[in-house]
């Protein structure tokens, strides 16, 4: 039953290209190969245009490095550097970050984003389920990387007011808000929920490697003047949302495909055979009738809110995400204050070393995923990580500092553990419950409930380097008693989720077993479903 083409949005100009060059269009498949690595790219440069502040600070109020200037960070640049060789003396800076509460300034500029970021999340997400996601993402990538690039500017035009900054730093995460609910709404548009974890914590690597390559971006280009480490950046995701405008299909509808849970979640001893090949017959076989993606509703905010999982994922992830982005912020300043091996690391190896514990979340991402779709069951998943998360910490706390190869080893395992939750609930949870049961089937919450998780989540991301700038000034045992209490409520927050997951697995079970005892025995079960 086709839909009103006059509601279809238009193909994007890259794909019209190629199908007239080809003469045919793509098949399913390769179009979600092609949505996973343009919303990869796309996303990897939002974080890549995140990374020059935190390069630059040591420029703007300065700690100058002895020896030929800049030092570049790991893998450019050696991994361990000795504390001896970094002069810690200060000069003249850039005004009005070189003063006595230069620090403090350079703070008030990440909290001013990070704020901004959480309450665009909100708005950004209902434009994403009311307008094309693929002009939504590219409206935001232009517009941040064109404030990033702005700020850099300032060097060139010799400009030393601290408004000037901050307004700048303040519009750009407003604009980067639009990034996380389009890409992973459009992700679930693609994408159904049987494989969606491991997709998705694959996937995901996008942020760990948006934030190397914007870190060596960033230094590449600091000894030629402090904004070229904003503009270079900020070029890189105005190019990167180009390449959204002209390649990504972010509805199957739009490119002649129906909506892939409508089939591919269907049980497959219902079908049988290749589901996938069978989906694109179909779609051959109906002409390539084209359902047209604005035919869809949105839902509001609190429509969103009202999905079941919505609120304990979202108050979940403002305490997992809490921890993750306090390690984030201060863990290199832990690494240079701590004796590790009976000897401190300079500031640059202690970055080095940090980078380390985003290699583990990684791999807790890809595992928590994996996992979560094998089990069925995202919340218990993500419970357990978290209650992992505990003991990883505490270890990571009492023995970090025996030896390098050991804080390196506790450092992976604790990412993991804290990543992989955190990783989970903003990607498949959000695509999840983006797409509940409870909604009926012409409205679109992917990317609403996605920016409610996630801004939530960011507030307690804003919260927990706050508060640990408080704590570390009353020692660091103080901070990671902190970080524990956070995962341990974030964990029995989802407590009633994890009771619902296990009776219903338990329901599933005494369900089979009553049907093969009924039918003489578990081995004539399958044959009894394929005559069916």
């Amino acid at each position: 039953m086709a839909r009103d083409c006059n509601a279809v949005r238009s193909t994007p100009p890259g794909i019209l290209l190629i199908r007239k060059v080809r003469g045919r269009n793509w098949s399913f498949k390769t179009y979600r190969y092609v949505v996973l690595l343009v919303t990869f790219i796309a996303y990897a440069t939002y974080h890549a245009s995140r990374k020059p502040s935190s390069i630059v600070k040591s420029v703007l109020d300065p700690e100058h490095q002895k020896g030929n200037g800049i030092i570049y960070p790991w893998p450019i640049g050696d991994f361990f550097v000795k504390k001896e060789d970094v002069d810690i003396s200060y000069q003249e800076g850039w005004k009005p970050f070189n003063g006595k509460d230069g620090t403090y300034k350079l703070g008030e500029i990440d909290v001013a984003f990070l704020a901004c970021y959480s309450m665009g999340l909100y708005v950004a997400g209902h434009l994403g389920d009311s307008l094309d996601l693929r002009l939504v993402l590219t409206t935001g990538m232009i517009g941040s990387g064109t404030f990033v690039g702005l700020f850099g500017m300032g060097y060139f035009w010799d400009i030393h007011e601290f408004w000037f900054y901050l307004v700048m730093q303040m519009v750009a995460g407003l604009f980067q808000a639009t990034g996380w609910p389009s890409v992973v709404a459009v992700i679930g548009n693609w994408f159904g929920k049987r494989k969606r974890g491991l997709i998705m914590g694959v996937w995901n690597a996008h942020t760990s490697v948006g934030n190397i390559s914007g870190s060596l971006l960033a230094a590449s280009v600091l000894e030629y003047g402090w904004g070229w480490s904003f503009i270079l950046p900020g070029f890189s995701i105005i190019l990167g949302g180009l390449i959204v405008f002209i390649f990504l299909a972010a509805y199957p509808e739009d490119v002649g495909f129906s909506n892939p849970d409508d089939f591919l979640e269907t049980p497959k001893t219902a079908r049988g055979g290749d589901e996938e090949a069978r989906f694109n017959k179909e779609v051959e076989t109906q002409g390539m009738i084209r359902f047209g993606s604005t035919s869809k509703k949105s839902v509001g905010i609190l429509q969103a809110f009202a999905i079941p999982g919505v609120i304990p994922f979202a108050l979940c992830l403002f305490f997992s995400k809490l921890v993750a982005y306090t390690f984030l912020y201060w863990l290199p300043f832990y690494l240079s204050q701590t004796d590790i091996g009976g000897e401190y690391i300079s500031v640059k190896s202690a970055g080095n070393l940090s980078t380390l514990f985003d290699v583990g979340g990684i791999v807790g991402g890809i595992m928590a995923g994996y996992i979560s779709d094998k089990l069925k069951a995202r919340a218990t998943t993500a419970a357990c990580f978290l209650y992992a998360a505990i003991p990883a910490m505490l270890l990571y706390r009492q023995y970090g500092s025996v030896s390098k190869t050991v804080n390196v080893l506790l450092m992976v395992v604790a990412g993991l553990c804290v990543n992989g939750p955190y990783a989970l609930i903003t990607t498949a949870v959000s695509a999840d419950l983006g797409t509940h049961s409870s909604l009926k089937g012409d409205t679109r919450a992917l990317a609403t409930v996605t920016a409610i998780i996630d801004g939530t989540g960011s507030v307690g991301a804003a919260l927990g380097p706050l508060l640990t700038g408080f704590l570390s000034t009353k020692g660091w045992d103080s901070v990671f008693i902190m970080l524990m209490l956070c995962a341990l409520i974030a964990g029995l927050l989802l407590s009633r989720l994890v009771i619902a997951e296990l009776t219903d697995r338990k329901h599933q079970r005494s369900s089979s077993f009553d049907n093969d005892h009924s039918s003489g025995g578990s081995g004539s079960q399958p044959l009894l479903n394929d005559q069916r």
